[in-house]
């Protein structure tokens, strides 16, 4: 039985790591009916050819043993090649149709997955705890079931038909054997009919009862869910650090960049915007530092310190805060109001040389 704290859905990698070990869910069910209807289908079709093929085969035996006083190694093998040819151009393609439909089948439900891990020998397997555990399971439980009902459900799709076509069949007995073999063939195929049908509903019904299995057995607890996050994506409380130590960073650089603008605009201790003017680089001017509060003070002060223009303008130190990233240039609409501005500058820089 699943634990009871698993409550929640696998996970993909969870279902990744299930299906990497071989923990597939697929009916046998499903594959049994779809090589029984497929195969006595193919026998039915080949039937003509095959019966024609045996009978040759069968005259060509009895003339042979008719006419040999005694039988010679090249007798023998000149029985063995038609055995061979017979057996080739009749059992042979009913096989291969019935491994085909089988290995089709397992494969649309497993997505034909192969792994050798369930080769593998494990030391649970031979624990004699695990076996009994293992045979009262539910899985098994409900597989006892499925055969009990198979077996009632095979038993009076027989009774039914042989008890109507009982009398017909003790009468094959006078007839020729082209015509016997005719009339069997189709009591066989309408009992095959009959019981495909019947296990087509029971192997539908596996199919979904499978797929709840495996889903049950691959739930997973809340913390088992935790767990797995942990180590996908690494504990939370390392990756606040890091992200802590990748910001401060950024600040360093950022504020290594200020002596280099060409002008500070302050809201004037909310927020301050760095900007940098390269007409051979940038089409516009480039933010390279901005901040807020505590921070939108040290950059002021650095600026003051290394000599860059600080002005103060609050609708446009905000409007440049909140539109612009560090290192790109400023939006099309500050175009004019800080080309003013740059131009104050560059005259003020002017008249102190």
């Amino acid at each position: 039985m699943a634990d009871s704290s698993k409550t929640e859905k696998a996970t993909p990698k969870k279902r990744r790591d299930a299906r990497k070990e071989g923990n597939i869910f697929f009916s046998s069910d499903v594959v049994m009916i779809v090589g029984l209807a497929g195969t006595f289908y193919a026998f039915k079709v080949l039937f003509p050819g095959m019966y024609e093929a045996v009978g040759q085969f069968t005259r060509q035996l009895i003339v042979m043993g008719g006419g040999l006083e005694d039988a010679s190694g090249q007798h023998l093998e000149a029985v063995v090649e038609d055995f061979i040819s017979v057996f080739l151009r009749t059992a042979f393609p009913i096989m291969l149709i019935s491994m085909a439909l089988a290995i089709l089948a397992t494969g649309v439900q497993t997505r034909f997955l192969f792994t050798a891990k369930k080769f593998s020998p494990k030391l649970q397997n031979i624990s004699p705890l695990q076996g009994i555990k293992k045979l009262f399971s539910l899985k098994n439980v409900i597989e006892l079931l499925k055969n009990i009902i198979k077996i009632i459900i095979l038993t009076i799709i027989l009774y039914t038909i042989l008890k109507d076509d009982f009398i017909a069949v003790v009468r094959t007995m006078d007839m020729g054997i082209t015509r016997s073999s005719v009339y069997m063939l189709n009591l066989a195929m309408d009992l095959v009919v009959n019981v495909a049908l019947v296990f087509a509903v029971i192997a539908v019904a596996d199919y979904f009862y499978q797929r709840w299995e495996y889903e049950r057995q691959l739930r997973m607890s809340k913390e088992e869910i935790k767990e797995e996050v942990k180590q996908t994506e690494g504990n939370p409380e390392i990756k606040g650090r890091i992200r802590n130590v990748q910001r401060q960073m950024a600040r360093a650089r950022m504020m290594q960049a200020v002596p280099s603008a060409d002008v500070i605009i302050r809201n004037p201790t909310h927020f301050a915007v760095a900007l940098k003017y390269d007409m051979e680089k940038n089409a516009a001017p480039v933010v390279v530092a901005k901040g807020q509060d505590e921070l939108a003070l040290r950059i002021v002060k650095v600026g003051e310190e290394n000599g860059v223009a600080v002005i103060e303008n609050k609708q446009l130190a905000r409007g440049l805060y909140a539109s612009s990233e560090v290192d790109q240039e400023i939006p099309r609409e500050y175009y004019s109001v800080v080309a003013e501005i740059l131009v104050k500058v560059y005259r003020l820089k002017k008249k102190l040389e």
